[in-house]
C-alpha cells in the first residue's frame, strides 16, 4: 500500500517571540493569552510565587490572613499597598472573596491583568481606581450618580466615607452634589 502525499505543510507554531507584543493581552485561567486582534499565543507560564502590589481600597484598617500561611497582612488606610504572591491571591480568591467582590484588593495599572488572571473581572467591571477616586466628587451631579450606582457595595462605603471627609473640610460644598451623594448612597452624610 502506498502513502498518499499531500500538498499541505504543516502549519509552523508561533511562538512568544514570534509574535509582536500586542498592546492587550487578556490572561485566561489556562495560562494562555489572547491578543488584541482575538489570535489566542501561548504565553510565558506565570510564576505563582511573583510578586504583585494590592492596594486597600477600603477607607480604614483592612486585614487579610493567609489561610495557607497564617501570615498577616495590613493595610493602615485607603491607598495603602502591601505586596503578595500571585499565589496568595489565588488562595485569597477562595477563601475571603469577599475582598475582591467588595473591591477591598485594588490593583494599579501596571498590575490589572491580575483581575482577568484571577477570573475575577466581573468585581471589578465598575470599580474605581484608587487614584480617581477623589475626582468622582469633582464630576456634575448625573456623573456623580452614574458612577456611584455603578460601584460595589464595598466602593459605596469607601466613598460615603471619602465624601464625610470632603464636607467637612469643605472641598465639598454643593447641596446638589451632596443630594445625590445621599440618595445613592443611601446615608445622611449632612446633618438637617
Amino acid at each position: 500500500m502506498e502513502e498518499k502525499k499531500t500538498s499541505k505543510k504543516p502549519r509552523a507554531q508561533k511562538s512568544v517571540k514570534d509574535v509582536a507584543p500586542p498592546e492587550v493581552t487578556v490572561f485566561t485561567a489556562d495560562a494562555t493569552a489572547i491578543d488584541n486582534e482575538g489570535v489566542r499565543i501561548e504565553a510565558k507560564r506565570i510564576d505563582p510565587s511573583q510578586i504583585v502590589t494590592v492596594y486597600n481600597g477600603f477607607h480604614g484598617t483592612m486585614y487579610y490572613r493567609s489561610r495557607k500561611t497564617g501570615e498577616l497582612y495590613k493595610w493602615d488606610g485607603f491607598g495603602d499597598e502591601q505586596d503578595m504572591e500571585l499565589g496568595e491571591l489565588k488562595n485569597a480568591k477562595s477563601s475571603s472573596k469577599k475582598h475582591f467582590i467588595n473591591n477591598w484588593f485594588m490593583f494599579g495599572d501596571e498590575d490589572v491583568w491580575v483581575i482577568e488572571y484571577l477570573g475575577i473581572g466581573r468585581y471589578y467591571k465598575n470599580a474605581v481606581s484608587i487614584d480617581g477616586f477623589d475626582e468622582i466628587f469633582e464630576k456634575a451631579p448625573d456623573e456623580i450618580a452614574a458612577i456611584v450606582n455603578g460601584m460595589s457595595a464595598g466602593q459605596k462605603r469607601s466613598a460615603a466615607y471619602r465624601a464625610q471627609q470632603m464636607i467637612e473640610d469643605g472641598r465639598i460644598d454643593s447641596m446638589k452634589k451632596i443630594s445625590v451623594l445621599e440618595n445613592c448612597l443611601g446615608v445622611e452624610l449632612v446633618e438637617r
